[in-house]
């Protein structure tokens, strides 16, 4: 179990602090700038179709590939909206990450040979456990036509997901799952148009955004990356070149992107300024000093301190473990309230309802 307090921290005059100032995102306008982060919870059903369960959960904190998928996730959207809250879906596929027994079983369900989905990453190198073992099977790298199918299909996925009502797709280039495996040099030694250079490597990520933003439009798009992080394999010797040039390219394509999300670094000397300078340069805040027009998330062990520091240099600040356990943390750190304790047992506890909706409120 966690602690009951994110830091002993400073007083702040919440009510004119930035942090809970409206911000413009994309076609939203929030009313604070803390959000919650994008996490894996094992709540869905065998078919991946969001239940009650999940609409109680997201509802509290105000798969997409068919119909009834997006059905389930419609009526959940509608719970958050009803809430006066806004959510955007994020797009993933997991790469090397997967399990190749979870993929054969998924071919099965579905009717399908035992290979219908592959095991697949940008080259033929093993993924690492979280605690840093190597895994024992190797994966095999995508096909130039199947990096063109994964590309079309994350297109339709966010049509699918403004279809249920989503306010938008963020789309995950972090955490050593499928784009961020692309982008790396420590997972991507092809030698084709996909491998490389840095241009050659960013080339899957940026087409993937190229083809999602045709279909439903910049201000409706966003993309997570995290340049330090070690799990699965990952980190770069110096990742600062690569994702400089990244963020220049998404600068430089989409302005008017809804927003970058970059996930911070847990060493003394990880820090993503270098992005920050390249989203924000230029374009701090509009004509009427309302409003930054490049909204930068700061992602990762975030407290109550961190949170007003980062929003005073312009970020919107996103939360994990503590929204699990606090449906009402924007409340909470506004007014100093004592938090609920997570537990770590519940995080993964597959369809359990058991540390998932089941946290209370604040009292009055």
């Amino acid at each position: 179990m966690s602690d009951t307090h994110l830091t002993d921290v400073k007083t702040h005059d919440t009510s004119n602090h930035l942090l809970f100032t409206p911000l413009k995102v994309g076609n939203v306008l929030l009313q604070h700038r803390i959000v919650m982060a994008p996490m894996t919870r094992y709540r869905a059903d065998d078919d991946h179709i969001p239940t009650d369960m999940i609409t109680l959960y997201y509802a509290q904190r105000a798969s997409i590939w068919n119909k009834e998928q997006i059905a389930a996730w419609k009526k959940i959207v509608d719970a958050v909206h009803a809430r006066g809250s806004f959510i955007f879906l994020q797009l993933w596929a997991l790469g090397r990450y997967a399990e190749p027994d979870v993929l054969k079983r998924e071919a099965e369900n579905a009717g399908l040979p035992t290979d219908a989905f592959p095991y697949v990453s940008a080259s033929n190198i093993p993924a690492k456990t979280w605690d840093g073992k190597t895994l024992d099977v190797c994966p095999r790298p995508l096909s130039l036509e199947e990096i063109d199918e994964y590309v079309r299909d994350y297109a339709q996925a966010a049509q699918n997901a403004i279809e249920a009502g989503f306010d938008g797709v963020e789309i995950n280039n972090a955490n050593g799952y499928l784009l961020d495996q692309f982008l790396q040099d420590v997972s991507n030694v092809r030698q084709d148009q996909y491998g490389g250079s840095i241009e050659k490597r960013s080339l899957f990520p940026l087409n993937v955004l190229d083809a999602i933003v045709s279909r439903i439009g910049a201000s409706r798009t966003s993309i997570r990356l995290s340049p330090w992080n070690e799990y699965q394999g990952m980190r770069m010797a110096d990742p600062i070149p690569t994702f400089s040039y990244i963020t220049s390219e998404i600068r430089k394509r989409y302005p008017d992107l809804a927003y970058l999300h970059f996930v911070e670094g847990k060493r003394p000397n990880d820090s993503n300024d270098f992005a920050r300078a390249i989203w924000k340069e230029g374009r701090e805040v509009n004509d009427n000093n309302k409003r930054e027009q490049a909204v930068f998330l700061s992602a990762s062990k975030h407290d109550r301190e961190s949170a007003f520091t980062y929003a005073e240099q312009g970020d919107v600040v996103v939360f994990g473990k503590w929204f699990l356990s606090n449906p009402d943390l924007p409340r909470r750190i506004k007014e100093d309230i004592p938090l609920n304790p997570y537990d770590y047992n519940t995080f993964y506890t597959k369809k359990n309802p058991s540390g998932y909706a089941d946290y209370t409120f604040a009292s009055s």
